[in-house]
């Protein structure tokens, strides 16, 4: 069952003070129910007051009878002596100043011991039981219920050497020499001999496909460009040679990712011009020969990060719990604690997240039924059931949102109220600063002439419309933002030439 592959993920250090922290918390909810107690039992003792000792003893054992086991004389006499049986459940209702006290200091004592427990940190994983090793099959036509021959250990049969195809008992031997059970480990060490046979160096694949991949990341086309088949059915590569080399040279470097996106960015096929020009057009229309840099959108994610990089609300938090996703009034998905009562209707309840909804997107909950409205309309990953490969696009939907959305609106207003107190109040400072951080480039003197009489023109606009009293901006602000956004929407912003 899924609750049984859970692996914590505390450290020694973590589960000490885990262990300190529950048998506190556990002494100080002992110590809280024993309080309530002893207020409930003065509460009794004062209300038999005045009654003969006889009778105080018959009510306190009737009390303690268990209420299956109470005679009728008992249940009679305590129907008679209400005030005298009153329990920990009830004491709220007549002593609610005590019991209130009670409550709200061990509640801040138990909260402060949560607050030092670390959350918890567990892992799905998957295990093996040792001694127990579940034979593989071979299923007839993909159908689980009907298993055949029984497969050996070993690689893909399509992976192995042509000159010697593998046999049914000594090809996955011959192939990655994994052995059906390694006795030096605890386990059957299948998977770990698989994982070394990887990444040995021997493996057709798996460098080429690594640096095709991040190839396709920084040029907007693998070398592959079908970079989850390197197979018949998928696209041959445009460049094998060069494609054989960067996996060497990946390999070479020790594995080393920073050596690789450093060579890509360096080379001079990445440092191209985008223009386009008639003679590459003539013979290569689609650029995959290289002839000129590719104009690439922003992908999803770092549209939204960069809105929030340039505007300075970026949470640069490492690490932790998932980003809430929820449905607003409209029923668009944007990033917030989910409040919706039992049938799905808004509660009009905003729970804050004290910044966390300003972290990168990488950290956003993803969830295939509500996919982040933001990301969604910039092409996010399709996750039915995976994506080998984004289909960049760029319809209205794109600058509708970054014109209309309330994130858009926010972050522009953001963007301004840096600029303004970076830059000052002179319109060309503004402008200035305002593209450079936006667009990373100096405008020109035209472009910062054109800048300034957009500002000034709308903050002539906006002087002349009535004030808004829940919002109180100035005129000038109002048109910087408005300058900031219409930054924030253009390409020179969302594409990289």
């Amino acid at each position: 069952a899924p609750n049984a592959r859970l692996i914590s993920l505390w450290t020694v250090e973590q589960n000490e003070l885990v262990t300190k922290c529950d048998v506190e918390i556990k002494r100080l909810e002992q110590e809280r129910a024993d309080k309530i107690e002893e207020l409930a039992a003065n509460f009794r003792e004062k209300n038999m007051e005045g009654l003969p000792d006889e009778l105080k003893d018959k009510i306190r054992e009737a009390y303690k009878t268990p209420l299956a086991k109470r005679t009728n004389e008992q249940k009679q006499l305590l129907a008679d002596h209400p005030k005298a049986a009153v329990g920990v459940n009830l004491i709220d209702r007549n002593l609610k100043d005590e019991h209130k006290a009670i409550m709200d200091q061990f509640g801040k004592l138990i909260a402060d011991q949560r607050a030092i427990r670390p959350a918890d940190d567990f892992a799905h994983c998957l295990t093996e039981v040792p001694g127990k090793i579940p034979p593989t099959f071979l299923f007839f036509r993909g159908e689980i219920t009907q298993p055949k021959q029984e497969v050996a250990p070993g690689e893909l049969s399509v992976l192995c050497s042509p000159s010697r195809p593998p046999s049914t008992s000594q090809g996955a031997e011959f192939s990655t020499r994994i052995p059906a059970d390694d006795p030096s480990l605890p386990t059957s060490g299948r998977r770990l001999a698989y994982a070394r046979h990887l990444t040995n160096g021997q493996h057709p694949l798996v460098a080429r496909v690594f640096v095709n991949r991040v190839w396709m990341h920084h040029f907007g086309r693998g070398l592959v460009a079908t970079p989850g088949d390197f197979g018949r059915l998928g696209e041959k590569p445009t460049h094998p040679e060069l494609l054989d080399w960067l996996a060497d040279e990946f390999l070479r470097s020790g594995w080393s990712l920073k050596k690789l996106h450093r060579l890509l960015m360096t080379s001079t096929a990445y440092r191209q011009s985008s223009r386009r020009r008639p003679e590459l057009d003539a013979v290569d229309p689609d650029n995959r020969l290289l002839g000129r840099m590719s104009i690439r959108r922003l992908e999803a994610e770092t549209v939204r990060d960069a809105i929030l990089a340039v505007s300075g609300d970026l949470t640069p938090k490492l690490f932790g719990t998932p980003i809430p996703v929820t449905p607003d009034e409209t029923g668009q998905i944007i990033v917030g604690v989910d409040t919706r009562d039992g049938a799905g209707r808004p509660t009009g309840k905003k729970v804050p997240l004290n910044g966390e909804e300003y972290r990168r997107s990488v950290y956003i909950t993803v969830r295939r039924t509500m996919p982040l409205a933001m990301l969604e309309t910039f092409d996010a990953a399709t996750l039915a059931p995976n994506c080998a490969i984004r289909t960049p696009s760029t319809v209205a939907p794109q600058s509708l949102m970054l014109m209309n959305n309330e994130f858009a609106s926010d972050q522009s207003e953001a963007l301004a109220d840096r600029v303004a107190r970076e830059a000052g109040s002179v319109p060309a400072a503004q402008a200035r600063l305002a593209w450079r951080l936006t667009l990373a480039r100096e405008p020109s003197d035209a472009q910062v002439q054109t800048a300034v009489a957009f500002l000034t023109e709308h903050a002539e606009q906006f002087a002349g419309q009535p004030a808004d009293k829940k919002n109180p901006v100035t005129p000038a602000q109002r048109a910087l933002s408005s300058y900031c956004q219409a930054l924030l929407i253009s390409n020179g912003f969302l594409y990289i030439d």
